[in-house]
């Protein structure tokens, strides 16, 4: 019942940051990805009893928008700790997303805390990006 609880419960999704942040990247260039880690906590009441959960993320499915994905147990971070990047190979748009699966635990009436049973999945919305190829050009300075 608790898993089944849990299964019910609105999680919330995923933000995805990106960097470079204007909504533009660069192929053959290493875009930053990373979202927020936080736990939760939820109560609910089954037959009667009050259940508190303790929710937090175990891994985070990262599309990158080109048919790529990459899972990690990390959330990624802002530069300049680079953790989650991906190099677009061509130019034009794309809507990476990340996907968050949580992991949980229960106590009943604050009792002692006992694992639930299978995780789940929340779905992140995407996010949009545009690919641009860049041509170095060389400058003189007088």
């Amino acid at each position: 019942m608790v898993a089944a609880a849990f299964r019910r419960l609105p999680l919330p999704p995923a933000t995805l940051q990106v960097q470079p942040a204007n909504g533009r990247t660069l192929v053959n260039f290493a875009t930053n990805f990373w979202t927020e880690r936080g736990e939760l906590t939820r109560s609910v009441s089954l037959l009667g009893r009050r259940v508190d959960l303790r929710i937090w993320p175990t891994s985070y499915t990262w599309s990158f928008g080109d048919g790529t994905t990459s899972t990690t147990s990390e959330p990624g971070a802002p530069y300049p700790d680079l953790q989650v990047t991906h190099d677009y190979r061509r130019a034009g748009r794309v809507a990476p997303s990340v996907d968050t699966t949580y992991a949980a635990e229960f106590s009943v009436d604050s009792g002692p805390w006992q694992p639930v049973s299978g995780t789940v999945t929340i779905p992140g919305a995407p996010v949009g990006l545009r690919v641009l190829t860049a041509t170095p050009t060389l400058v003189g300075y007088r």
